[in-house]
């Protein structure tokens, strides 16, 4: 299927919560179909990541569908992040849905929680990750109210863990794990969990008007929280959690209302910042 006919309703950045799948053929889902696979987007930074677009739920969404935040091997995470949100612009998405794994910073947060979380911070040090000059984006309520309703209504239908419907969520870089001074200092500065990225998505996702929420599993204490982290507690997570937490994602995928009332693209403004307005200061 060529590129430029392909258009899609969500976008869904899977991550490591369903990277042990093969999402979304692995859940056998009778509503779902498949579509297209390996699909490549021309953007100005390269080709994006291939993705997998698909049919699910009733009347059917069009999903365009990426592994793992759309990482390109030798690609900086930054850029792969723009080609992946150029790919969605250019099939017209509007909605976008993340998922993956967190570490704990709030104590009372166990392995297996599911946090649908409303804000963040910031603490990466990706810069200049942008689509397109021109848009101030307003990042007070980051989270879209749908597509946050949605995903926890659907989480709780699951047996999975535990579902919370609020939280903030503190970006870093990675590779690595966080410090326990690390996790001190973002559980004072009010982070209820650590991931590497929501942040640049989410600016993305409101630089293109697009709605953006994600869905969260407790895959880890981070430093000095509850217990030290045990290697096999997380590969135990990685590979026997994914189908729940896939049906989930999945369901939820199928219910996404797709109309635009939620406001969220009226939190991005054509910035002032413009050639024609040098000069035009009334003094």
């Amino acid at each position: 299927m060529l590129e430029e006919k392909i258009q899609a309703d969500i976008g869904f950045i899977g991550g490591s919560g369903t990277f042990s799948l093969n999402f979304p053929d692995a859940l056998r889902d009778p509503g779902t179909e498949v579509l297209a696979r390996e699909v490549v987007f021309t953007t100005p930074w390269g080709p994006s990541a291939p993705l997998t677009l698909f049919t699910t739920g009733d009347p059917p969404r069009r999903v365009l569908a990426a592994k793992m935040h759309g990482r390109i091997p030798g690609v900086s995470w930054g850029e792969s992040s723009q080609r992946l949100f150029h790919a969605f612009m250019q099939a017209n998405v509007r909605k976008i849905i993340a998922e993956g794994g967190v570490g704990s910073i709030n104590h009372l947060l166990d392995l297996r929680d599911i946090v649908v979380v409303t804000d963040y911070i910031d603490f990466s040090l990706r810069r200049d990750v942008g689509l397109q000059e021109g848009y101030l984006s307003i990042m007070r309520r980051p989270i879209c109210p749908s597509l946050h309703r949605t995903l926890v209504e659907t989480a709780r239908e699951s047996p999975l863990g535990r579902v919370f419907d609020r939280g903030v969520y503190l970006v870093t870089d990675g590779r690595h794990f966080e410090s326990a001074a690390e996790v001190s200092l973002f559980r004072q500065w009010g982070a209820d969990v650590v991931g590497q990225t929501l942040c640049p998505e989410v600016y993305l996702a409101r630089e293109m008007g697009a709605c953006y929420a994600g869905i969260y599993l407790v895959v880890n204490y981070g430093e000095g929280v509850v217990k030290p982290w045990e290697h096999r507690e997380l590969k135990e997570l990685f590979f026997e959690a994914a189908p729940a937490f896939g049906r989930i994602i999945l369901k939820a995928l199928g219910r996404v209302s797709l109309d635009s009332d939620c406001g969220c693209a009226d939190l991005r403004k054509p910035t002032l910042l413009r050639p024609e307005n040098i000069g035009k200061h009334p003094l």
